[in-house]
């Protein structure tokens, strides 16, 4: 699929075929977008924890900057397993899965996935999931 094709005020909605080339052109390029642009962030991360000096005098200061760097790792672990989860959709798209609710196969609403392309539930499904998660978590 040619990415040119695509114009770039172009936005899906429901009126068009579900997953035509071109709605699915539109998220395989979103999705990588987005996938870039948090390899550029964890690239800036790494950096910056290697060009920080952990020879801080002061023990405030260490104790400070030992607690930026453990935020730092969190949110680098979190990126990392949205870059899972994009790929996943990724591939979705190339067997053409993607936008099909995991548990009823319905198409997922196009906003939804406007929203959060990686979602893999309909908003039915997910508030069904979130509401048995929350009963089996209060047993």
């Amino acid at each position: 699929m040619a990415s040119n094709m695509l114009s770039p005020d172009y936005v899906p909605n429901d009126d068009e075929d579900f997953m035509n080339p071109m709605m699915e052109e539109f998220f395989r390029q979103r999705l990588m977008e987005w996938k870039n642009e948090l390899l550029r962030e964890s690239g800036q991360t790494l950096e910056n924890m290697q060009t920080t000096s952990g020879q801080e005098a002061d023990i405030a200061d260490r104790a400070s900057l030992e607690s930026e760097r453990s935020l730092e790792l969190r949110t680098r672990d979190r990126e990392r397993k949205l870059i899972s989860k994009i790929d996943a959709a990724l591939r979705r798209i190339e067997t053409g899965e993607y936008g099909y609710c995991e548990d009823t196969g319905e198409p997922i609403a196009v906003r939804r996935l406007i929203a959060r392309p990686i979602a893999t539930l309909s908003i039915e499904a997910q508030e069904r999931h979130e509401r048995m998660e929350k009963t089996h978590r209060d047993d």
